[in-house]
């Protein structure tokens, strides 16, 4: 498989939040109004100004002790896009994939989507739109640094080897070993997004344990009875347009 992908290792990661500053520096992006709001999780969700998010979430251990589980949330970078489809009728082109790493790429003309149904199609609960305006972002996999041969922000920022960047055959030979290494101390210990995905974890216990949007499939998801009627409309619509067009040719 070409492109690049990202690792991330949780079984190191410290929360330390390096990865969260720095995508904010690097993309000049402002920080976000926040709250108590009784976690050390800060801000509390993703936003239009917030690509990376370190989840905290603590349960309690088999000695009866609390447990961290750390979780940097960010854009999986689908190998087929289920916001690219949700998009492509009222935004053709609002969202590419870059050739060269296969990053999934949200470009202004995406303001012309139905936002919601954008965030929606997404199986990880990530994309943002900004308020009064349509724009939407998130993640971009640094695609400016990359292309010139450097690491992401948030990697080369990592202090701990959490997060790592590179071809994604390697980074998935890089996963697969490092989870036959952990099992020792982590039974439970599964890897997530090696089939579909250009960001995939390293999970020391279940997911839902880190976040209910910790694993998914990138899979559409399936079709109820009011998308199925907007999609036959819009092709009704499409096939109204090229009958119209080849009477004009025809004339």
């Amino acid at each position: 498989m070409s492109g690049k992908a990202f690792f991330i290792d949780t079984t190191v990661c410290t929360a330390c939040r390096g990865c969260q500053i720095a995508c904010k520096q690097w993309n000049q992006l402002p920080a976000t109004e926040t709250e108590n709001w009784g976690s050390m999780q800060n801000p509390k969700d993703l936003s239009f100004y917030t690509y990376k998010l370190v989840r905290f979430s603590e349960h309690m251990g088999p000695d009866n002790k609390p447990v961290w589980y750390f979780f940097p949330d960010q854009c999986r970078h689908c190998l087929a896009p289920p916001c690219q489809e949700a998009a492509e009728y009222n935004a053709p082109g609002g969202i590419i994939i870059d050739s060269l790493t296969g990053a999934v790429l949200y470009t202004d003309k995406l303001k012309k989507a139905n936002a919601e149904e954008v965030k929606e199609a997404c199986p990880f609960n990530i994309p943002r739109a900004q308020k009064g305006t349509g724009y939407m972002s998130k993640c971009n996999m640094c695609v400016d640094r990359v292309n010139n041969g450097l690491l992401p922000a948030c990697v080369k920022t990592c202090p701990t080897g959490a997060m790592n960047f590179g071809d994604r055959d390697k980074m998935v030979d890089m996963a697969k070993s490092r989870l036959k290494e952990v099992k020792a101390k982590f039974p439970n210990a599964t890897l997530s997004g090696l089939e579909d995905l250009r960001v995939f974890y390293l999970l020391a216990d279940k997911p839902d344990k880190y976040y209910m949007f910790a694993s998914a499939t990138s899979a559409p998801k399936g079709m109820d009875r009011k998308m199925a009627l907007k999609k036959i409309g819009r092709s009704l619509k499409d096939l109204s347009r090229e009958w119209q067009m080849l009477n004009k040719l025809a004339g």
